[in-house]
């Protein structure tokens, strides 16, 4: 049991056996909602690549609409936990990984690990690679030397940027902005009537998947798309490292992550303080809390329903049933391209390959840097925190080249199945999800001061997470155990 140890000017409710107690520091204004877009966007950007191109539209050409309903589940209580994650940082200035450790000192380096596992298979750069392979006629071997360069561009791209973040949000920001615009010309020209006309078995089809999987689906790939139905696994965490480096709430007293080539960089631990509770800093943090739901919403949510509703709709309009083999080769995708230019043009499909394709490696980009940012951070704040060497900043290109040389390496031994490689991160990024749900439900009841805790219906929604990825990370341990006792 975690003891509180906090002198009178700390926050006495955060736990601080293993971490320095918490001083109480005031709020800053919060900014508008234009100036505070951008964290949500970088999640969205996140979202729109395995589980909104790929899981979601290739389940959907397996067995239709019945199971996206799943989907959609999942990206609404994905905004929950993500809340949950912001109303820590909003709070404390601290990351969620941190809080964990207050709680117990090994949770910071499990979920480290975790986000180190689960990420550093590279599905998304070789799946990016590959979907602009079938454009230009790559062969195999070509796409895997594709993936190389692109994830050696990563991590050249992210040392040169002076403040990482802004780097990050802008790239990001870009191919949200173009695959929304996708979007809209695909539902405009890309969705058949009978698509349209089934859209109900979306709703009819709710429970379809709790018993038997329909079309013998595998139930990690299940898995894994329910957790990707968002930005899944670790990714959600994320979240609090960059709002704490867009300045939200007490996130404007941690230094930035910057380029140690370009940048001025800071070697304070990013250990956080409590906004102060009285009654002008309670209001500025509650408008900060209403500011950040609204990014949320707009940035996070929509777009990341909208991207699986439509490429899922653009699947069943037009693969169907169909017989498409090599799916591991992504395939399906291939065979999507070419039916997309016979309905609607060849400017058609051309477009959805190279939207896909980049969306995909700029998926890679933003997975390196919040991986690389979780593990500096958690290494900085828990475990060197007085080490005047190793600043956040330098943790954090140790770890962007540490993916950028593994994920090389796994290409160069052959292990380059784009498939395969997703369903590893996405279904094990499930298990992780369920884990850190219940965490964040005991950080955010326990640690936190009465005004702040999570309670009511928000409360609720946390429990309904933890049963729904703990529900479905039990299939795929039952599925697997058996195979295991077979």
């Amino acid at each position: 049991m975690t003891e509180n140890v906090a002198p009178k000017e700390c926050a006495a409710e955060v736990p601080s056996k293993y971490l320095p107690p918490m001083p109480y520091a005031d709020i800053p204004e919060p900014n508008s909602l234009r100036k505070v877009l951008g964290p949500s966007v970088i999640m969205a950007a996140l979202s729109i690549g395995s589980g909104e191109y790929l899981l979601w539209p290739y389940i959907t050409t397996q067995v239709g609409l019945v199971l996206l309903w799943a989907a959609l589940l999942g990206v609404s209580l994905q905004f929950f936990l993500n809340m949950e994650i912001e109303r820590w940082t909003l709070a404390t200035g601290e990351t969620a990984i941190c809080g964990f450790a207050r709680m117990w000192k090994p949770w910071g380096a499990v979920m480290a690990v975790a986000a180190f596992v689960t990420i550093v298979w590279p599905g998304w750069a070789t799946s990016g690679a590959t979907v602009l392979g079938f454009l230009f006629g790559l062969s195999t071997s070509g796409a895997t030397w594709v993936a190389i360069a692109a994830l050696v561009a990563i991590g050249i791209t992210l040392t040169v940027s002076p403040v990482v973040y802004k780097t990050v949000e802008k790239i990001e920001t870009v191919k949200v902005l173009a695959v929304f615009f996708f979007l809209v010309v695909v539902m405009v020209a890309g969705i058949s009537a009978r698509a349209w006309g089934d859209v109900p078995q979306i709703i009819t089809g709710f429970g379809t998947g709790l018993g038997t999987i329909p079309g013998g689906l595998d139930a990690a790939l299940v898995l894994g798309a329910i957790a990707f139905a968002g930005a899944g696994g670790i990714g959600n965490l994320a979240q609090s490292n960059w709002i704490r480096d867009k300045g939200f709430g007490m996130g404007a007293h941690i230094p930035r992550i910057v380029s140690p080539v370009t940048g001025q960089d800071v070697a304070l631990a990013a250990t956080g303080k409590m906004v102060r509770q009285d009654e002008a800093n309670m209001g500025r943090y509650w408008r900060w809390w209403r500011v950040a739901n609204i990014e949320q919403g707009v940035s996070f949510w929509f777009v990341t329903a909208l991207s699986i509703f439509v490429f899922s709709m653009l699947a069943y309009s037009t693969v169907f049933l169909k017989d498409l083999p090599a799916e591991g080769n992504l395939k399906f995708i291939q065979g999507m391209g070419v039916a997309v230019s016979e309905i609607v043009g060849g400017w058609f499909g051309i477009m959805f390959l190279v939207i896909g394709g980049a969306s995909l490696l700029l998926t890679a980009l933003a997975n390196v840097d919040y991986v690389s940012r979780v593990i500096a951070d958690v290494l900085k704040t828990i475990y060197l925190t007085g080490n005047k060497r190793w600043s956040e900043s330098r943790l954090y290109f140790a770890f962007v080249w540490a993916m950028v040389i593994i994920g090389v390496s796994i290409l160069l031994v052959g292990f380059s199945q784009p498939l395969a490689l997703l369903v590893v991160s996405s279904s094990t990024s499930g298990l992780v999800m369920v884990v850190y749900s219940i965490l964040l439900i005991q950080l955010n009841r326990r640690a936190l001061p009465a005004q702040l805790k999570v309670r009511g219906l928000r409360l609720g929604i946390m429990i309904v997470a933890v049963l729904f990825y703990g529900y479905f990370s039990v299939r795929l341990a039952i599925s697997y155990g058996g195979m295991l006792f077979s």
